[in-house]
């Protein structure tokens, strides 16, 4: 399918296929879906949200960032992981502030991802935060190491 059709099945398809098209815009590799993978952020759809936030990574989407801090908050764990691993792949330096609060997240899942995409940003403040978690939570601690080490 082209970004055309992928883009028209993210906005107009059912819950599954608008996930289905989130996803496969990621994978096309085409800048003209970061704009309506962004929309897709905010989707009723949590396969969506989950996929569109991903994708924007995969696209090497700087843009992206300041739509996906706010991603950090939404009320799926899934959602919350995607976006932090975004976050991480797009080494977001300007994100680490966000990152840092969410490694306060209720979820192991979303905070192993926090903990990782903090890594990834290389920052010295991120470095200095994960640090600290070292002593304190170890369901992310061998990931925490990985780039303290």
């Amino acid at each position: 399918m082209t970004c055309k059709d992928l883009t028209e099945m993210l906005q107009n398809g059912t819950g599954l296929k608008r996930s289905e098209a989130a996803r496969d815009l990621g994978r096309l590799g085409d800048k003209r879906a970061v704009q309506p993978l962004i929309k897709a952020l905010t989707d009723k759809h949590v396969g969506v949200r989950n996929n569109a936030a991903y994708a924007l990574a995969e696209l090497g989407s700087a843009e992206a960032v300041p739509h996906l801090i706010p991603v950090l908050n939404d009320s799926d764990e899934w959602v919350r992981k995607s976006a932090a691993k975004a976050l991480g792949m797009l080494r977001a330096e300007h994100a680490v502030g966000a990152l840092i609060q969410s490694m306060q997240d209720s979820s192991e899942l979303v905070r192993k991802s926090v903990a990782r995409s903090l890594g990834q940003t290389g920052s010295q403040e991120a470095l200095i935060a994960l640090k600290s978690v070292v002593s304190s939570d170890a369901a992310v601690y061998r990931i925490a190491r990985h780039y303290l080490d």
